[in-house]
This record gives C-alpha cells, sequence and structure tokens, in this order.
C-alpha cells in the first residue's frame, strides 16, 4: 500500500505563511512626483509623514464634511403668519347665539388665506467644529488622499501668466480628463486664480483656506512647493 504523508503542525505554519498578504509600507506613498506648468516631470517631492502619513479618522472625516455642507446651506422658504396676511382685523360675527364656534378674524390659521402657524422662515444655520477637530479632521483627508496616490506637484506656479488655456494644458498632461483637482498654493496670486476659474472642476486655493471637505470633494490634489513649505512648518510648531 502506498504510504500517506501526514501534514503536521508546521506543514501549516509555512502554508500559513507564504498565503499572507505582504506589508504595505505607507512612507512607500508619501513621495509624489512634481510637474512643471508644461506638464514635464521635474523631479519629486517628498511629504511630511506627521500631516500625510497619519491614520485616517473616518468618523471626524464625516462629521466635518456634515459641518462643512450645512454652513453652505441656506434657508430660503418663507410663510407668512396671521399678522402678515392681507385680511380685516374686526371680529367676523357676534360671539354668542350663532350657534357656530368662535371666531376672532378671517386671518386665522384656521380659514383659506389665512396665516400659516410655524411655517418656515428664512435662516441660516451653522455648525461649529473645535479648533482641534478641524486640524485631526485637515490631517486625515491629506492623509486619505496620501493613500489612493492622489496627490501631485506643481513648480513655478507663481509665474503663471494669468491664460486660461496654461492652466488648462497643465491639467490636461497630468491630470485624467473629467477628474476636478484643487490646486492650493502657498499665497493668494491672483494670475493661477484668474487662469483656473474659467476651468471647470479646478480651484485654486490658499494653503490658510483648505479644509477637509475642499480636500475630499476633488479628485485631484496639486500641491505647490510654497504650500508644502508651510504645511511642513505648521506641523513642526505643533
Amino acid at each position: 500500500m502506498p504510504k500517506v504523508k501526514k501534514v503536521g503542525s508546521s506543514s501549516r505554519q509555512s502554508s500559513v505563511k507564504k498565503t499572507t498578504k505582504p506589508v504595505v509600507r505607507k512612507s512607500s506613498a508619501l513621495s509624489i512626483p512634481v510637474y512643471s506648468l508644461t506638464g514635464r516631470t521635474s523631479g519629486t517631492m517628498t511629504l511630511p509623514k506627521e500631516i500625510f502619513g497619519a491614520d485616517v479618522n473616518k468618523k471626524l472625516l464625516a462629521q466635518a464634511i456634515r459641518v462643512y455642507s450645512t454652513n453652505q446651506k441656506t434657508i430660503t422658504a418663507s410663510t407668512k403668519t396671521r399678522g402678515e396676511v392681507r385680511g380685516s382685523t374686526a371680529k367676523i360675527y357676534r360671539q354668542k347665539g350663532t350657534g357656530r364656534a368662535r371666531h376672532g378674524a378671517i386671518r386665522a390659521p384656521i380659514f383659506v388665506g389665512g396665516g400659516i402657524v410655524f411655517g418656515p422662515k428664512p435662516k441660516t444655520v451653522r455648525l461649529e467644529l473645535p479648533k482641534k477637530m478641524k486640524k485631526v479632521s485637515l490631517i486625515s483627508a491629506l492623509s486619505s488622499k496620501a493613500i489612493d496616490k492622489s496627490i501631485i506637484g506643481v513648480s513655478g506656479l507663481a509665474k503663471a501668466t494669468g491664460q486660461t488655456k496654461e492652466i488648462a494644458k497643465f491639467m490636461s498632461s497630468v491630470v485624467s480628463r473629467g477628474a476636478s483637482a484643487l490646486i492650493v498654493i502657498g499665497e493668494k496670486t491672483d494670475n493661477a486664480v484668474r487662469a483656473a476659474r474659467n476651468i471647470p472642476g479646478i480651484n485654486v486655493l490658499p494653503v490658510n483656506t483648505i479644509n477637509a471637505y475642499e480636500i475630499l470633494k476633488h479628485d485631484i490634489l496639486v500641491l505647490a512647493k510654497e504650500a508644502l513649505e508651510r504645511l511642513s512648518g505648521k506641523a513642526e510648531k505643533r
């Protein structure tokens, strides 16, 4: 009879080791390519781990997005109360002796054309997020973009001429068609803002005004070198 080989615990452990997935290091996603305005590669840029290599807090990101999206809404629905609709204020009939219910005015909510009780009025809802939560949500949004490898660098953006075709050519050469992008600059540059405002899906923001909502709203994050230096400086101060 042929011998049957028994599989022991050591062989099982070896088989498990072979099937385990390799661990992907986060540091591999912290180096991004840098492009010039002409669309040519001009080196790489290393992202700080304190900002782009942190753990992503999905619950906090959901809360931050809810706060930012709610603050952009304005309720414009408006109804008139019984003091605002047209109509006489005189008592429509005497109090007793008619056999009907007693009423004081034709503008009461029970009558057609009367006022509305507890109807909507124009208002602005504002939610607040603590400063520490804002910082953590911003870092989580930047880290999620780094994990997805959706961050690229750009050099020479301060020398932009302000022509739309210049930014359009750059975006078409480095970003896939139809994808939205957020260009983060160090300071507000009028030429860069003027060149990108006519391109749908492309927005330009200074580094001190970005938030988690704007970062996650766009598909690609384009970082200028000046913006990265400011972010690194803020991380060192903390």
